[in-house]
């Protein structure tokens, strides 16, 4: 059976994913930070989901989820994401520390964990990237988190043409009603926006079509698939 990596999978779109693949009898490896959360999003989501608790960011844990893999891997997300601060604040507001902090879990940690998998990943493997439009506009306040976007894109497509046997693709699965979103909005009504659940068809379709290395937004993956 394939195998899979989710991180941040304990809420929002990295359990969706999880689910949505083990639907189609996957193995799914997902972890995050707090445990008891994590466990019961395992539950949720089958018996195929393996839960493994611990911070991307911590190497030891990186370590773990290398050897939870074993001896092949055949798609990696890098989900797990962080705002910094909320409510969000102007670039020239944001002390050093939240800076770093976003930078290290939103670029250092998916590439340092790509990098620990890499013996791992199948030749025709895939890893996915979860970016935002934040990474190509510019939203006042959105500083920090936009730029660690776009840095992630950029490592995602440099690695495309570094290591060619292998599908890269960043995906923005567009405005989604989950925690990090309500984040983003404190105070305000976000049940308009649509659930997780809703675009994991988008990365099912990718997966199935499995095009060329790339940037894809996943509303546009549904059109795709609804027209072939």
């Amino acid at each position: 059976m394939p195998r899979a990596l989710i991180t941040g999978g304990s809420a929002g779109l990295g359990l969706a994913l999880a689910t949505g693949l083990a639907e189609r009898d996957w193995d799914v490896v997902i972890t995050g930070r707090d445990e008891s959360r994590l466990n019961a999003a395992a539950r949720q989501a089958g018996d195929r989901v393996r839960p493994i608790a611990g911070d991307v960011t911590d190497p030891g844990h990186r370590a773990v989820l290398v050897e939870a893999v074993g001896t092949g891997l055949d798609l990696l997300v890098n989900n797990a994401s962080t705002l910094g601060v909320s409510p969000l604040l102007p670039v020239l507001e944001l002390d050093d520390q939240v800076l770093r902090d976003v930078w290290e879990t939103n670029v250092v940690a998916p590439v340092t964990l790509t990098r620990a998998l890499w013996p791992l990943l199948h030749v025709g493997g895939a890893v996915i990237n979860i970016t935002s439009d934040a990474a190509a506009d510019h939203y006042e306040t959105w500083g920090a988190y936009a730029a660690s976007k776009a840095a992630l894109e950029h490592l995602t497509l440099t690695l495309a043409v570094e290591a060619p046997d292998v599908r890269w693709w960043t995906v923005d699965p567009g405005d989604m009603r989950t925690q990090m979103h309500q984040d983003a909005f404190p105070g305000q009504d976000i049940s308009d926006r649509p659930l997780p659940e809703s675009v994991v068809p988008a990365f099912l379709a990718l997966l199935d079509a499995r095009p060329p290395s790339g940037r894809h937004q996943a509303s546009d993956l549904v059109l795709a698939r609804a027209g072939a």
